[in-house]
């Protein structure tokens, strides 16, 4: 699995998720998320006819007048369209003022601008929560929506970063445990290499390729060593022989396309040599505690866009292997974040479900040692694989959304 650099579009934070949250009166729609859309505007202002068929309420954003124009609350699902009109961009929080759960949000809502927040709402308390750049949040009047709570949607309370050190040491940990694994079977794969035994070599290939797939969600703090150990010819103007293209795809290319054991002795010593070098800097490396949840989802994502699709098959054709291996390097980083979960993800539990229906899927393209390659799959198995993994993707989204560390003052 490679790691989509920040500019590249499935790489960005989801913008439509579901929450859950502990204890609320009331709930809003799955909507804790970036909200869309931007127009001009000095103030709130009565809304044009909508051509959505919701009912839409205009609501200022500012430091003195914070969820002002809020008058007439209504269950059910409607919009809010947002106006800053103060002079600093500012992120902007549906609350629950007893608890501070986020039920909707809308990020970099510069001055003068106006962006919808759609919502659906059950009865229950209120309040809109200002954080304009450089200064302290603000917190609007308290507004009550009559009437019973259920029919709402979901909310959670917000994840700080002190709440996700913990679970990031521990997955530290975890990749820690894994190294002296991916240095032994790099090692099988060097020795077969420079013994001539390519048969050998393509066998210890996949073992230690699996080991590095699977520590997916810190491919971000190993930085260049990531493209070195695991990088593919993507950018590369030469292609295979580019001589930046190296690493276990670089040692793959040879192996299943008649490169001499001799030609691919110094691909091996440097994958050898890098892979030696990351564990030993590791214990030094610090993750971003607030990139775990983040990366969960990224893990996933990207599977789909290149496992999935064999854009990086260089010949062995195991990437059905290699999206197992994400599958299990994903699982790694939700152990770790379920005890902050449990409590803010009502649809944990179909995570769950998903993760379990996409590992069966790829499971039954194994046999034995021997994974069916991508375009050995008949249709149904292959349909079967996408629509599970493209599920699994949309719980993760959730998660990733849920971790996301949000200002609360």
């Amino acid at each position: 699995m490679r790691r989509l650099p920040p500019s590249f579009p499935g790489s960005q934070r989801p913008l439509l998720v579901t929450v859950a949250v502990t204890v609320v009166a009331a709930v809003a729609a799955a909507t804790l998320a970036t909200a869309g859309g931007s127009s001009e505007g000095g103030g709130p202002r009565a809304s044009a006819p909508a051509t959505d068929g919701l009912r839409h309420t205009s609501v200022e954003v500012s430091e003195g007048g914070c969820g002002k124009g809020w008058a007439h609350p209504h269950r059910g699902k409607q919009v809010f369209d947002l106006t800053n009109t103060s002079s600093r961009a500012a992120e902007v929080y549906l609350t629950n003022p007893a608890n501070g759960s986020v039920y909707g949000e809308v990020e970099g809502l510069g001055p003068g601008t106006s962006r919808p927040l759609r919502v659906t709402l059950g009865g229950g308390s209120y309040a809109f929560r200002c954080l304009p750049d450089d200064t302290d949040a603000v917190t609007g009047p308290t507004v009550t929506v009559a009437g019973p709570a259920r029919g709402g949607g979901p909310a959670a309370v917000p994840v700080t970063q002190q709440d996700l050190i913990p679970p990031t040491i521990a997955y530290q940990k975890w990749v820690q445990g894994r190294m002296g694994e991916l240095v032994r079977r790099t090692d099988v794969l060097r020795s077969a290499v420079r013994e001539g035994d390519l048969a050998a070599a393509r066998a210890a290939w996949l073992p230690a390729h699996l080991v590095y797939e699977r520590m997916g969600a810190a491919y971000g703090t190993f930085g260049d060593a990531d493209g070195a150990i695991n990088g593919t010819t993507a950018g590369l103007s030469g292609g295979v022989r580019d001589p930046g293209f190296t690493g276990f795809h670089r040692v793959e290319y040879g192996l299943w396309h008649g490169a001499s054991a001799s030609s691919l002795r110094g691909a091996a010593d440097q994958l050898d040599k890098d892979v030696r070098a990351l564990r030993d800097s590791w214990p030094q490396q610090r993750m971003d505690p607030a990139d775990l949840g983040l990366r969960a989802h990224e893990i996933m994502e990207n599977t789909v866009q290149f496992e999935l699709t064999g854009r990086t098959d260089y010949g062995s054709g195991t990437n059905l292997a290699t999206a197992r291996a994400n599958l299990d390097g994903t699982g790694a980083a939700l152990d770790r974040l379920r005890p902050l979960l449990t409590s803010r993800d009502p649809g944990l539990p179909e995570t769950g479900t998903w993760m379990e229906r996409t590992g069966k899927a790829l499971d039954a393209a194994r046999q034995g040692d021997h994974w069916i390659p991508l375009d050995q799959l008949d249709r149904g198995r292959r349909e079967k694989i996408n629509a599970a993994a493209g599920a699994l993707v949309e719980r993760l989204a959730d998660v990733a959304a849920l971790t996301d560390v949000r200002r609360t003052r």
